[in-house]
Formats: C-alpha cells, structure tokens, sequence
C-alpha cells in the first residue's frame, strides 16, 4: 500500500511540474543553508569538550574595579593555585600554563622560530585530555627541563615521531630541554593551542610569591556538582588574607582604606565557557576566542531559512487545493477515508522533501568552498559521510516531509465529498493563513537586508574613521631585533632608501600584533590606576602621523627625555590635570617622570573598546615601522627582504603591512558581513519562489476575469496592478514587523562597538525599496505575462 501511495503521489507531484520545482528548489536551499549552518554552530559549542573532565574545569579569573577602571583579566598570580589546592576542599586539583611565544630552538646548530612555547605544571596532562602516545605517560614534566612536544614538530625537528630523549636548546639559556613525552596536534576545538609544553619546575617565576604580579593561566578541577557561585564568594576571602599584608608596600595604601571606594576579587569561568562567553581583556587571553552573539545570530538564519522553504511549500500546496478538490470528493466517494488521504497527501511531501535533500547535497559541494573561505573552519565531503550524519538524514527528511506538509495534508483531506464534486471549497480562511505565510517570509527577508546594510555601514564607518594615525604605506617588522649588534646598522641603511619615508623603533603599534605593557601610576603619592604604556623612539609619532596638541615630541637634542613621559588627552581627563599638563609630573612607584607633551587621541585598540589613557615613554627596543613613500611598498619589500639576508643572518625575514593587520582585527565582522549578505540573497530568493508561485496560480485562477477586463478596456498596467498590489501590500505590512524586530537586534549588535554608526531613517527606507523591488520584479515578469494575454482566447477558455 506504502508502494502505492509513493506511486500516486510522485505522479500528482509531475502534474504541477512548476509548483514541485519551487518547492524542492526552496527546500532544498533551505535544508543546504541549514546543514552549513549547523556545522559552523556545532563546532563553536564543541570548543573544550574534548576533555573528559570538562564539567569539573575551571579557570580562575581577575576582576576589580580600581577608581572607576573596570579590570577583566583572564590571569592571576602565581601562588593562587597552590593556595587554593591547600584551602578548599572543593579545588581538587589545579594546573597552570604559562605562555613565551615562538622563542629560538636550537637543535644541532641549526635554528627554528616556529614552535608555540608555553610552560605548565608537572599534572597538566593528568588535567587536561591530551594523550601521551610516546614517552613517560605518567608525568613526563616532573623533572626540570623536560618538555612535551606535538608529532609535527617532531619530524620536522628530528626527522621522527620516536623524539624521546632528543635535545634542544632554548635561547638565552644554557642548560638543553629533553623531550620526554609525544602527543599528537592538539584538537581544533581547543582555546589555547601549544606545539611545546615544557616544565614549569625550571621556570624561576612559577616560585613567586607576589599576589601583585602574575601571567598564569590557572585551571581547577573541582568536585562533581559543585556550585561554582559559591564557591566564588568563598574565594574573595583570599584578596583580603593575601593581599592585605602587603597592600600598604605595594600600593602606598592600606587594604581596608583601599577597598572603601575599589574592587578586588577573583571569579570562575567554565572551561566550556571560554571560548564564546569570555569577556577577558585581549591580552589576557591566550587565544581570540568565539562570540555567543554570532552562534545565536547564525542559529536563528538556519532556523529561518527552513522555516521560509516550508512555508513556501504549505502556501503552495494550499493555494493549488481548488484544483484537487474534486480529486478529494470522488477518492472520498470510492470509500477513501481521511486518514488515508492524509496518507497520501503527506506521501507527495515526503518526495519532495526527499528531492530536495538530494538537490541540497549538490548545493552543500558548491556552497563548501565559500563556507571554509569565510569561517576559517574545515569542513571536509567526508564530513557528511559520518555514519550517524547518514543516518540522521533520512530522519531531518522525515521530519521536514511533517513540518511542510502536515498542514496542506490535513486541510486537503478535509474536504467534504459533496464540495469536491461541485467544486463549491471555500478559500477564505485558507486565504488569509496564506497571507499571514508571506508576511512571516518577508519579515524575515526585509529583517535580514536591513541587518546586512547596517552591518555594511558599520564596516564601512571602520575602514574610514580617523583612528589619529596613519596606517597606510606602513611596514612593521617586529622581528627587527633578532639581528642584534646588526639592527642599528639595517636601521640606517632603510634610512638610505629612497622609497622609506620615515623609520621608528618599537614593538608597540597600534594595530596587528603588538608587545603589551601595563603600569601603574600615582599622583601625589597617591595609586590613581594602571595604565598602559608605550615605548617609542622620537621618531615614532611623526612616522604615524600623530598630532602633539599640547607641548613637544621627544627629541635627542634634550638628553634627559628617558625621565619624561608624553600622554594621551584621555590621560589628561583622568590625571585631572586641566588646560595645563606639561610640567605635572606622575610616578610608576619607582621613578617619577615629568609630562612634556600631549598626543592627540589615537585608537590602538579595537574601536569595540573606548580609547584608554596612554603613556608614552622613551625606551625604544624591538622591531622596527617604515613608512614607504607612495606606491613603493612592493619593490620596498623585496629590497628589505635582501637588505636584511645582507646581514648573514640565519632567523627569516618576517613583516606584515599596519594596514593589512587593522583589516584582520576586523574579519569577524567582515565575514559575518558577508554571510549576511549571501543569506539575505537566499532567503529573498526563496520567499521569491514562494510569491512567484502564488502570483503564478492567481492569474491562472483569474484567467477569464483578466480577459474579460481586456476586453472592457482596462489597460496591461491596470491588469498588472490588480495582480500585483495585494502581494506588495504583504510585503508593506511585513515592514511593521521586520523593522522594529530589526532595530532592536542591530542595536544590541552595535552596542559592541565604542564608536559606531546610527542606524538613520534612510537605511530602513532603502531596506525597503530593495525589498519592495525584488517583489515587484518576481510578481511583475509574471503578472505581465498574464496582462498580455489573448484576451478572446481567455474568455472562450472553459
């Protein structure tokens, strides 16, 4: 019986080859965007669960709120682990990590800078789910020097995954690491990623005892269960038992005096949590991680875009009832029941939906490509081939085949035998569900055009603000020092070239990968607050283009410019220092500097964040910036690049272009930019098939009338206008919904952003008009197709 219900209905479906064809087409694009979707969110929610104890993990964080600065840090000290191992009951275990870098490895005199370095605690990998698959599974770590490395870096290493007791040297250091234990490259999904692991009981800063100063990244395993929440406020106990002591040394204040108007503390943060809800300051973070808001934003286009292929079936498939009434009476009469017609009904969506997934495996190939592009994820054909992948496929099939067609099956076995055979089915109510479908897809479609053009103008007011620099033509080599006693040298020979405008010495830029130092300052003898500094050289603010507003720039003509400092106007406004900064004079705790000049602001973090106080000291070291002349920087590149092998030395010349490195800052938002923008396109194109359609059966249905107002003399316009403006009414009302749902999620989206656009009346009108355009066109081609119709041909037409 199945067999003939399948038989039945794929012929049904033939009849109306056009109405079949824009709902597999539509289902099709839904179910494919869907899928993509879905991979891109399952793979953000998969971040850390690769470990076997991830519900028990934890890391420790930072929070205090010190004269009105918020401070979010995703490291503590040094001894917070062990104290909390010693006192609480609950902290079952804890680990720590350290991070260096990609320092120089030296393996029989020959020189990498490649490996990501970080020192960890002896337990870490009794932690943490990395398998040892050579080498002292136990605790490889419990010695000094002794380090865990990755397979990769293995075999380029030493030419074999068997490295075990293998030797290098780290620079600076006399005494060679021993690798003692293999693991194979760390999962994707993971927030740190290391190539070396090596022990923290030869690293001198892990035995501090300072609970002022710290980098370490601290992760506790807790007792199943526990409540984290309490757990925290139990936790506030150590500020006050461990900072107390030493609060009046090290700030110039007592604990208790301190506290009255600040906060200190610490909170705890799921290791599943990480990834997409960290809200750590950048540079306490050991990589860039997620955005839950984009997780959600992705979430809810899938959803919709299966939500407005499904409609577009059951819109179709109830607009074309009429003509399969009679079809209803006489199986009704012939003794069909309704169940079995609802069988049967369900069958023809069953197949569609069934079409349509194997059409969206061809758009799934075709779509990878710019899905891997724009993620930055992997996603493999074979992906799809995982067994529980093919199996779950035939049950998304089922369960699309209930949600499209249960509803055009329940209203058409409902019909009466008797209003089947005379063709009397009333449409009325079905009509108005059907308007109220294409009101949810253009809500829809109107609300995610309007969300790409405030997204594009977002984009586009970044890539032309003023950020107070100029980050054209600029050439950062940040490696600059590996050339050593050669770098003053390499220095002034970029200085010769007639395509360098300018050259600074720092390791501090104001976009792409910088060194990161924080200070903290006092006025009078009094802690003001941390703040962040700059180390330059008197060339670095006229090789930006910076503008001083107040005072002079550093000069080599006055020899005491190491004990001054230049700050920023936001420095000015928090020193309180009035119309009147030079002169005033700020200490670190240590040396006490004078103020000789005033930058303009400039933005040297995202614009997500507000432009913070600055200081800016003489210490130049690091890499060096070039600003190239106009038009230069390819051929200044390559003639860099052969300067610098000039020198003989064996480290690789790197770069990268400020510009290049403010854009990268940013691809987040460009991608989902043009995510958005290809969604929009799919989902306008997809209601699209739904109102052509609909359009294409009212004119059939109104086939006689249009002849017969030809014939009375109404013009192809008006014939157009009468087919057309119920549709666009729709579409106008779908605006009252789309827009302020629209306003409301972009809003918080911008939010984000410290310096952002206003969302003006024009962008919801011009949301409109290209929402309103791309209707009449689909609406309009058919609709006057219809107008021009032999109108004596209509009318004779039975």
């Amino acid at each position: 019986m199945f067999k003939n219900y399948l038989k039945i209905a794929w012929r049904s479906l033939l009849k109306n080859k056009a109405i079949f064809s824009i709902n597999t087409v539509g289902l099709a694009l839904g179910i494919a965007s869907c899928v993509i979707i879905s991979h891109f969110v399952l793979d953000e929610l998969s971040y850390d669960r690769y470990n076997e104890k991830v519900d028990q993990l934890a890391r420790i964080v930072f929070r205090a709120k010190v004269n009105g600065e918020e401070i979010k840090e995703g490291v503590v000290m040094a001894p917070v682990a062990q104290t909390l191992k010693e006192e609480y009951p609950e902290v079952l275990d804890a680990t720590r990590i350290r991070r260096v870098g990609t320092p120089k490895i030296t393996i029989d005199n020959q020189s990498y800078r490649d490996g990501r370095f970080a020192y960890v605690d002896p337990n870490f990998f009794e932690i943490f789910s990395l398998p040892i698959i050579a080498g002292d599974a136990g605790n490889p770590l419990e010695q000094p020097n002794t380090v865990v490395i990755t397979t990769t870096l293995a075999v380029k290493y030493f030419g074999t995954k068997d490295a075990i007791g293998k030797l290098f040297y780290l620079e600076s250091q006399e005494q060679p690491y021993t690798i003692t234990g293999v693991i194979e490259e760390m999962p994707e999904n993971a927030h740190f990623h290391f190539d070396l692991f090596a022990s923290m009981k030869g690293f001198p800063e892990a035995k501090s005892t300072s609970w002022f100063k710290g980098d370490f990244f601290t992760y506790l395993l807790l007792e199943a269960d526990i409540d984290s929440k309490s757990l925290e406020e139990k936790l506030q106990a150590l500020i006050a038992k461990n900072m107390g002591p030493s609060m009046q040394e090290e700030m110039g204040v007592s604990f208790e005096e301190f506290t009255k108007d600040n906060q200190l503390g610490f909170a705890l943060q799921a290791l599943s949590d990480i990834h997409l809800h960290s809200d750590n300051a950048s540079y306490s973070e050991l990589e860039e991680g997620g955005d839950i808001k984009y997780v959600y934003i992705f979430s809810a286009i899938a959803l919709f875009m299966l939500l407005i292929a499904c409609v577009n079936f059951i819109n179709l498939s109830t607009a074309t009832a009429t003509k399969r009434a009679k079809e209803v009476g006489i199986r009704k009469v012939l003794g069909a029941d309704k169940q079995l017609l609802f069988f049967q009904f369900i069958s023809e969506a069953f197949i569609a939906s069934t079409v349509a997934m194997l059409l969206a495996v061809v758009f799934i190939i075709l779509i990878c490509p710019f899905y891997v592009e724009f993620s930055g994820k992997a996603l493999e054909l074979s992906y799809f081939l995982q067994p529980q992948l093919l199996l779950a496929l035939p049950v998304f099939t089922l369960l699309i085949s209930l949600l499209a067609g249960s509803y055009p099956a329940i209203y058409l076995s409902s019909f009466r035998a008797i209003q089947g055979l005379t063709n009397s089915v009333s449409g009325g109510s079905n009509k108005s569900f059907r308007s109220a479908l294409v009101v949810f897809q253009f809500v829809i479609s109107a609300g995610l055009i309007l969300a790409t053009l405030v997204v594009n103008q977002q984009m586009n007011y970044i890539q032309n603000k003023d950020l107070g620099y100029d980050r054209d033509q600029i050439l950062v080599i940040r490696d600059a020092y590996l050339l050593e006693n050669n770098q003053e040298a390499f220095k002034n020979e970029l200085m010769k070239n007639p395509k360098v405008s300018a050259v600074t010495q720092s390791s501090f830029v104001p976009a792409g990968p910088s060194d990161n130092n924080v200070t903290q300052i006092y006025i009078n003898g009094q802690f003001n607050r941390r703040m962040p500094v700059f180390n330059i050289d008197e060339n670095y603010i006229p090789t930006m283009e910076m503008e001083m507003v107040a005072g002079r720039n550093f000069s080599r003509d006055f020899g005491a410019d190491s004990s001054n400092v230049i700050i920023n106007q936001t420095a000015v406004e928090v020193f309180g220092f009035g119309e009147d900064p030079i002169g005033k004079t700020i200490s670190d705790g240590t040396h006490t500097s004078t103020v000789i000049g005033v930058v303009k602001d400039f933005h040297f973090k995202s614009l997500h964040q507000p432009i913070e106080p600055l200081l800016m000291y003489y210490r130049p070291y690091g890499g060096l910036i070039v600003k190239a002349k106009p038009l230069n920087m390819k051929a200044l590149i390559a003639e860099t690049q052969s300067l610098w092998n000039s020198f003989g030395t064996a480290e690789p010349f790197g770069f990268s272009l400020m510009d290049e490195s403010y854009q990268r800052a940013y691809q987040t938002e460009q991608n989902m930019g043009k995510v958005l923008n290809g969604f929009a396109l799919l989902t306008i194109v997809v209601a699209c098939l739904g109102l052509f359609g609909l359009v294409t059966y009212t004119s059939e249905q109104r086939y006689k009338e249009i002849g017969i107002r030809k014939v009375l003399g109404a013009s192809v316009l008006q014939v157009i206008a009468m087919l057309t403006k119920d549709f666009l009414l729709l579409v106008a009302i779908s605006f009252l919904f789309a827009f302020p749902v629209g306003y409301y999620l972009m809003e918080n989206w911008l939010q984000g952003f410290s310096y952002r656009i206003a969302i003006h009346w024009w962008i919801y009108a011009l949301a409109a008009l290209i929402t309103l355009f791309i209707a009449f066109t689909t609406i309009g081609y058919k609709s006057y197709r219809a107008a021009n119709l032999n109108p004596i041909k209509a009318i004779k037409e039975d």
